[in-house]
């Protein structure tokens, strides 16, 4: 709508997993090489946390696009609110492609099935990976411990699938009282929010993907948004979306910290009267 208005060539705030408009900010990159180095050595389990709105879902995209052929079958489970046995079926079903799930799943024959794929797998000398999506939802117990025992199945004495847990930091201290499960995680990864220097850059890089050849955000703009989004980049793309379409509505020549500050009180803290 406001794409014109601007001279972009696209929306430069949208939420998604487009590599483009990837900010490789310190905390992201550094996610990203201790996943791939977990992956590529074959350690067992993995965590990735932060906040939510933080890049989670982005770095495990761009995770997945970085791995060689030798690291599949990827297995990207995004609703691990499942039973025990349910969800050894569903890896089962994932891990050797079948087209048909379980329909009475149950856990012997379930871990039978991937047992019996792992080493299949791992002699034509692949590695297999299981991302946990939304991890801090699971429940159970006997979910974790589940996991955890995926990762007894060895090759020559290393795993054989690498099973990354990504989550909110409420899967912190659930894991703190799992020190079975904690202490078979060989990398753990907090992304934390962007700095003050790093917000500005961050919405230089898209704006500059999207096309733009002029400056649209005021530089004294930038320290007032780090303020109203605290450096997460989701409550970033938000805010700065809706001030370039409100500025747009108003035609301003561009986006001053004053009209950040009006947008946020307006349009994204609404409050009841």
């Amino acid at each position: 709508m406001y794409e014109s208005f601007w001279q972009l060539k696209q929306k430069p705030f949208e939420n998604g997993t487009a590599p483009d408009f990837y900010y490789p900010g310190e905390s992201h990159q550094a996610a990203l090489l201790k996943l791939r180095y977990a992956i590529e050595n074959r350690r067992g389990g993995a965590l990735l946390t932060g906040v939510p709105g933080s890049g989670k879902t982005l770095v495990t995209h761009l995770l997945r696009q970085s791995l060689a052929d030798e690291f599949s079958p990827l297995v990207h489970l995004v609703f691990p609110q499942m039973s025990c046995a349910e969800l050894l079926c569903y890896l089962a079903d994932e891990l050797d492609g079948s087209n048909t799930s379980c329909s009475a799943p149950g856990v012997p024959a379930s871990i039978r099935r991937i047992e019996q794929f792992l080493a299949r797998n791992a002699h034509e000398g692949r590695h297999a990976v299981v991302v946990v999506d939304e991890a801090h939802l699971i429940g159970d117990s006997q979910t974790f411990e589940a996991m955890r025992l995926l990762l007894n199945f060895e090759s020559d004495g290393q795993p054989e699938l690498t099973l990354l847990m990504v989550g909110q930091t409420g899967i912190l201290p659930t894991l703190e009282r799992m020190p079975q499960v904690e202490e078979r995680l060989g990398v753990k990864c907090l992304i934390r929010p962007f700095t003050e220097q790093e917000t500005g850059d961050y919405v230089s890089h898209r704006l500059q993907v999207a096309g733009a050849t002029k400056p649209i955000f005021q530089p004294e703009a930038m320290p007032m948004l780090y303020t109203l989004t605290h450096g997460i980049a989701r409550q970033i793309n938000r805010l700065c979306d809706l001030a370039l379409l409100i500025g747009f509505a108003e035609e301003q020549e561009t986006i001053t910290a004053g009209h950040l500050e009006a947008v946020c009180q307006e349009l994204v803290a609404v409050v009841p009267e």
